[in-house]
């Protein structure tokens, strides 16, 4: 049974705190939060601290699960390796390139296993887009974006996030993944362009923000991405693979809510278009929720560990994400075309 740590206790942390609850594979030792949060009652039983290295020190467990805020993730990542634990770590990996490659050196150097938070990589629809991109070849446009018209309680979680992340690399890393999956090209150069648009976000932030990002092979990504009230939610969710012998598409439901988690993960139809044979759409009734999607991901965790999987690919992929995200926000605030050197 693998011990785990769940440090973080938002949205994403709760969810893996759930799922590491319901599977037999794992015990949870402990509960890490700065504040005490309302907790679901499956998780009012676990001992909670408020000090992530206190906790870590005391209950020394084989697995700790990052979900704080981005800032904090290479910390606790290399302070948990160094401890023997292995690591889940939400994504982004880190808030800068040059962390996220120490947490991943630590990774390699202490043996310990470390699983980035990429969700969609988990998920049966998204896995079934990306293979029918593959199928009809490239190069490729990725159009894709995700624009949250958030208030309330949203709203002010996005102002949190974006004390240390904007939009474009905290759910770009997602996107980029699938980009990267279905071209297998380097990419090469990114051009990104960003505006504030509120006075509630810090004078250096930006809550819109979009980028270009061009491959070796040809390829080329668009990726948006903008949180706040003040958002429109038409063409919120556009997520099209578009190759010279036709486009797969992901078809939202009529009342899908841009704010709402659920949605960012669901797919409802895909559609495949092929050159002069029209279009075809796939119903995708039935797959996972979120819940079931960190489920699947606790899961795939727990194997990595008791089967000794390889990982260096998925920590290879994970660094160039951030990589191409990172390089986007550079772009913004600089003005100016960046140039990618290598991911890892």
């Amino acid at each position: 049974m693998i011990r785990v740590l769940v440090a973080g206790l938002g949205n994403m942390g709760v969810s893996h705190a759930l799922a590491y609850h319901a599977d037999p594979a794992f015990r949870i030792v402990g509960l890490v939060n700065r504040s005490r949060p309302d907790l679901p009652e499956a998780l009012r039983g676990y001992p909670l601290s408020q000090e992530f290295a206190e906790a870590l020190d005391r209950l020394r467990p084989d697995l700790v699960s990052i979900a704080t805020y981005s800032d904090s993730h290479a910390e606790f990542a290399v302070a948990a390796m160094r401890a023997g634990a292995h690591v889940f770590v939400e994504k982004p990996l880190a808030t800068t390139l040059e962390d996220a490659r120490r947490v991943v050196a630590c990774a390699r150097q202490t043996g310990r296993k470390l699983v980035v938070g990429y969700i969609l990589r988990h998920h049966p629809s998204w896995q079934r887009l990306i293979a029918e991109a593959r199928a009809m070849g490239g190069p490729y446009v990725f159009r894709l974006n995700l624009n949250q018209q958030s208030s309330g309680p949203t709203w002010a979680v996005h102002k949190a996030l974006m004390q240390t992340t904007p939009p474009i690399v905290d759910c770009g890393v997602h996107y980029v993944d699938v980009m990267c999956q279905i071209t297998d090209a380097a990419p090469v150069e990114v051009r990104g362009m960003g505006l504030r648009l509120s006075q509630e976000i810090a004078p250096d932030m930006y809550n819109y923000g979009h980028f270009q990002v061009l491959f070796d092979d040809g390829s080329l990504g668009w990726y948006e991405a903008g949180w706040g009230p003040m958002m429109s939610d038409t063409a919120f969710f556009v997520k099209d693979v578009v190759t010279p012998q036709g486009a797969v598409s992901i078809r939202m439901a009529e009342d899908a809510r841009s704010d709402d988690i659920d949605t960012h993960t669901r797919t409802s139809t895909l559609r495949l278009h092929r050159v002069g044979a029209g279009a075809r759409d796939i119903s995708m009734a039935g797959e996972p929720g979120h819940q079931q999607l960190c489920d699947a991901q606790a899961g795939f965790v727990s194997r990595a560990i008791a089967d000794d999987l390889d990982l260096d690919r998925h920590m290879t992929d994970a660094l160039r994400s951030l990589a191409v995200c990172l390089a986007a926000d550079d772009s913004v605030r600089r003005g100016i075309p960046i140039r990618l050197q290598g991911e890892a």
